[in-house]
């Protein structure tokens, strides 16, 4: 079974075995359409296409109509659906991949976990190293019977905008940013509608868990580097931009041997929406 990482290797293995189910995380932030374009130019054998804003994501609005951030958690029902139309089952060794260092295969990973599936890894270096490994793409998709995936214990933590209100006074949780640094200083406005960050969260930029070759670093340097931001796992909260790069630190921080820490799913596009909350800005 593989929970954090998966090699290029290892994955050409077994990318036609018919209890594996690929899945490519492929997204722009810009481009709603870039994701699935890339797609269909050429993906992965067996892979199917996952979009984070309507697979992975629930709806923006809460049914009190209060905004919930860009990317919210889908319903647990209409997720375990989605995964069942992928045909994945609970026996299912799931593979997530993307083309930008894991920072949207992370969050499929991550939705995984929340209902209990602990067979999901992410592909190391994503679909550049598989093509590196000299493995092809391909156009076609065949389509996959149904699968039977329930819902089991969640292997992940969350804590709402309220419980992060209240940290505010306590400081009894660490929150760890994982937005680049000019966003989180209030620098860069392109993304985010305020610019800033939670007063008092720190900073680790979701890309610094890579190396230059765009694979994860080794657990012991995750691990050293880690602890230093975020402390002691359980007693921390990872947030970013709208709950999806978090999930990036979150998975450095299971191969890190770290366990425990909670998303803020909503995160800062939830966070900034209402002015009554307070912004910071600056470095940490």
């Amino acid at each position: 079974m593989y929970t954090t990482l998966i090699s290029a290797a290892d994955l050409a293995r077994h990318v036609t075995d018919a209890s594996w189910v690929i899945l490519d995380c492929r997204h722009d932030l810009m481009n709603a359409d870039a994701g699935r374009d890339a797609f269909a130019a050429g993906h992965l054998q067996n892979a199917q296409f996952a979009n984070i804003d309507t697979d992975l994501s629930g709806a923006k609005t809460g049914p009190d109509g209060i905004f919930r951030g860009r990317h919210p958690l889908p319903e647990r029902a209409a997720l375990l659906a989605t995964l069942r139309g992928w045909g994945i089952s609970d026996g299912t060794q799931v593979v997530a991949y993307d083309a930008h260092g894991g920072m949207f295969a992370a969050r499929l990973w991550w939705l995984l976990r929340w209902i209990g599936h602990p067979a999901v890894a992410v592909l190391d270096g994503g679909l550049a190293a598989w093509q590196a490994a000299g493995q092809p793409l391909v156009t076609p998709t065949a389509p996959r019977a149904p699968g039977a995936i329930t819902e089991r214990p969640s292997l992940t933590h969350t804590v709402s905008v309220d419980d992060v209100v209240a940290n505010l006074a306590t400081q009894n949780k660490t929150v760890v940013d994982a937005r680049a640094a000019d966003r989180y200083r209030g620098e860069n406005e392109t993304i985010d509608p305020v610019g800033g960050h939670i007063p008092g969260a720190r900073n680790r930029f979701f890309k610094d868990n890579l190396t230059v070759d765009g694979r994860f670093k080794d657990a012991a340097q995750l691990k050293a580097e880690l602890a230093a931001v975020a402390g002691d796992a359980p007693r921390a909260i990872m947030q970013c931009g709208s709950g999806v790069t978090a999930c990036h630190n979150l998975l450095a921080m299971e191969v890190a041997g770290l366990p425990g820490a909670a998303l803020y799913p909503g995160s800062w596009s939830e966070w900034c929406a209402n002015p009554a909350r307070p912004v910071a800005t600056g470095a940490a």
